[in-house]
């Protein structure tokens, strides 16, 4: 077992120990919600937060009543993802895919829009893998292929080695991108066998990381970062979150750890309507407002665009 796997399976399960290791009230810990979406988060993360029940990396993963509330307007499916082009794979966009490479992430956040996905049935598996492959090297207006999840380096640097030698065999391809959280909970899973690899290919890496407060942004992880920016693009993308980030400092002090950590703000989404997750929502006109006052506050290239997803759009759609 390596370092980050360790990491990984010594994590917190349940919210009411993750608020005991806190120091804070173990009962404000929701056992209904927790049902629902079990509760999952890294140590390393863990360790990032204050003893305070309003810490907004606490308020990101801890199960609370406020889930347990049917707001209209919210699905299971906000995005409508749930019909594959081919096994583990999404073609929303013309010119890329998305392969569901694995169905489970290091942290489970309790605003994603993929907490009930039903990723038994349409996670990419070695038995389907063909299928998908087959799909993408009939589809040449397709030149970048997106790994994502759940979160794809759950996979280990063996099997992610094995997917690029695959796709590297298809001559229409340019790209290989990364959406993860992983690296921002654990960063020892920036190891140097997966960073070999990728500069190794032929396809044009990129990372794109996932996080939502300064808090996140360790000093381990800016080490662990440090070889890689120095061979590729490193983003960032967030959610606009109430509690969590919903103040222009806030969002500027973020702008501002990425860029200290060689991460370009790449995009800010506002929150999609996921059942479980109203009470993160920030309104449109508020969040319009925060972004004009964050580009009054910070230079052009600081800025993320802010930007929602609307199923059966052939882009992002920017918001502002």
């Amino acid at each position: 077992m390596t370092r980050w796997q360790q990491q990984l399976a010594e994590g917190f399960s349940n919210s009411a120990a993750l608020l005991e290791y806190l120091g804070l009230d173990p009962s404000l810990a929701d056992i209904r919600a927790e049902q629902s979406f079990a509760t999952r988060v890294p140590k390393h993360f863990a360790d990032l937060m204050t003893s305070s029940i309003d810490d907004p990396l606490l308020r990101q993963v801890w199960a609370q009543g406020a889930e347990n509330f049917q707001a209209p307007g919210y699905s299971d499916d906000p995005l409508q993802e749930q019909q594959a082009a081919a096994p583990g794979l999404l073609h929303k966009y013309q010119s890329r895919v998305l392969l569901i490479l694995r169905g489970g992430c290091a942290i489970n956040c309790r605003y994603c829009f993929r907490r009930a996905f039903p990723y038994a049935e349409l996670t990419l598996t070695q038995r389907d893998m063909q299928a998908s492959l087959d799909y993408i090297a009939s589809h040449p207006e397709v030149n970048e292929v997106i790994l994502s999840g759940g979160d794809p380096l759950m996979a280990d640097d063996r099997a992610i080695a094995g997917l690029l030698e695959q796709l590297e065999a298809i001559a229409h391809l340019r790209r290989i991108r990364i959406h993860t959280r992983l690296p921002v909970v654990i960063p020892d899973r920036l190891t140097d066998e997966l960073l070999a690899r990728l500069t190794q290919s032929r396809l044009k890496p990129v990372l794109v990381l996932h996080s939502n407060h300064a808090q996140e942004i360790s000093p381990v992880l800016r080490e662990r970062l440090q070889p890689y920016v120095q061979q590729m693009p490193i983003l960032n993308q967030s959610v606009l979150l109430a509690g969590v980030n919903d103040d222009v400092d806030t969002l500027s002090a973020l702008s501002e750890a990425l860029f200290d950590a060689d991460i370009r703000p790449y995009y800010l989404f506002l929150l999609d309507r996921v059942n479980g997750a109203a009470h993160f929502e920030v309104d449109e006109r508020e969040a319009r407002a925060l972004y004009e006052s964050l580009q009054s506050r910070l230079p052009g290239f600081l800025v993320p665009k802010l930007a929602r997803e609307i199923p059966d759009r052939a882009s992002k759609t920017l918001v502002v």
